[in-house]
């Protein structure tokens, strides 16, 4: 009788478990619903290292474990500095939920970085690529260009161009993110 019902108990928490997951495919449908670039087979993302605003160097392997949310970005530009208030609510809500925003910043100085994120009290880290290497090596050709990375290192999208980054949308999608 005990083992019945401890079986009972393991089924229906491998039920809820089960019916709540997400797989890829139905991530990967709502991901190009709402606009995003979603790779045909897996692509790992590359690794690299970038100085921060304290000038210690950050890698992206650092994040391995997270989801990463990777931001290409620069202060003179209109729509980086749009999108940039909802990705500090997106990282404020999702951070302790294993969600990392990663900002490169394109090609300016440390000094004009740091003081337009202090100006704007962003938390979310910032990486400088100064001869903008890194993206290169990622395909950036605008920005802002955000990558989001699962929790083993994996592309899972990208997208060019601006968004609203607190909208109730945004949040189902990164539910299911940080669920996969």
């Amino acid at each position: 009788m005990i083992k019945r019902k401890l079986f009972v108990v393991i089924l229906v928490l491998f039920m809820g478990l089960s019916v709540s997951a997400v797989t890829l495919d139905e991530l990967n449908n709502s991901l190009l619903q709402m606009g995003f670039s979603v790779p045909r087979d897996e692509l790992p993302s590359v690794n690299f290292i970038l100085d921060n605003l304290n000038g210690e160097s950050g890698e992206l392997e650092d994040y391995r474990g997270s989801v990463v949310f990777l931001n290409f970005w620069a202060t003179w530009c209109g729509p980086c500095r749009m999108e940039m208030p909802s990705m500090q609510v997106l990282y404020d809500t999702y951070r302790d939920e294993g969600l990392e925003i990663v900002a490169v910043n394109q090609g300016e100085s440390k000094r004009v970085v740091e003081n337009f994120i202090e100006d704007n009290s962003y938390t979310f880290p910032v990486l400088m690529d100064t001869n903008q290497m890194v993206g290169a090596m990622y395909g950036v050709r605008g920005i802002p260009t955000t990558y989001i990375i699962d929790r083993d290192g994996n592309i899972l999208s990208m997208l060019v161009g601006t968004r609203e980054w607190d909208t109730e949308e945004i949040f189902t999608l990164f539910d299911d993110i940080l669920a996969y």
